[in-house]
């Protein structure tokens, strides 16, 4: 048996230290992420900045934009001239509106680029008008003067209601605008939002043989967004 050396310095350190064993790892057996899962989730992310950019562009243009006094719609005139019902339930129309569009803002425009007018009774659409577009300057007041004129079959409920209203002379008309509009300040326009304007009217009937119901009373229409 070798004798065993003795330190030099006669100290003991105890038993040699074995070297690090060394772990091999093969690619592609790991519980990790591969590399399809990483695009996965790297795409997730840049989709989510995306949506919230955009979110936060459009609330900081509509906070810029939104006029600080809402434009205000108002029918001014209802002249129902022809509103007859034939034998066969036939309903011949004829109605004109003067409508006034007030916007009261010192530095924002209105671009007006599609207005339909709408015209419904007892909640059925009888017809509507494409009108000119325009652009509105600010602090202005400006004007449409559609003109609805046809004939729409009238059945159930709504002879009733016409029946009724016949007598009174007085009808129930609802008049809406389908708008695509964009605000303007300075040289910056927003995107186009589609408001509905709804005006519930209570229209008399004025007929050619002389008979008159009333007068028309100036209507404030609401506002949707």
């Amino acid at each position: 048996m070798a004798e065993q050396q003795a330190p030099l310095n006669g100290a003991y350190y105890g038993p040699a230290v074995p070297p690090p064993t060394k772990h091999y790892h093969r690619p592609g057996r790991g519980g990790g992420c591969g590399c399809g899962c990483c695009l996965f989730t790297l795409l997730i992310k840049i989709i989510a900045s995306v949506v919230l950019i955009l979110g936060l562009a459009a609330l900081i243009v509509w906070l810029i934009f939104r006029p600080i006094n809402k434009v205000k719609f108002h029918v001014t005139d209802a002249s129902l001239t022809e509103f007859n019902l034939t034998s066969n339930n036939n309903l011949n129309y004829k109605l004109a509106l003067n409508i006034t569009i007030r916007n009261p803002n010192k530095k924002i425009g209105v671009h007006y680029d599609r207005i339909e007018a709408r015209v419904y009774y007892d909640d059925k659409r009888l017809t509507s008008v494409p009108l000119t577009p325009f652009y509105q300057g600010h602090k202005n007041t400006s004007y449409l003067n559609p003109v609805f004129e046809g004939q729409q079959i009238l059945l159930g409920g709504a002879l009733t209601d016409y029946n009724k209203e016949k007598n009174a002379g007085l009808f129930s008309v609802d008049v809406k605008l389908k708008l695509k509009v964009r605000f303007k300040l300075g040289k910056i326009k927003t995107p186009k939002f589609k408001p509905t304007i709804e005006c519930d009217l209570k229209v008399p009937l004025n007929s050619s043989n002389g008979r008159f119901a009333g007068r028309f009373e100036t209507t404030k229409c609401d506002v949707d967004f």
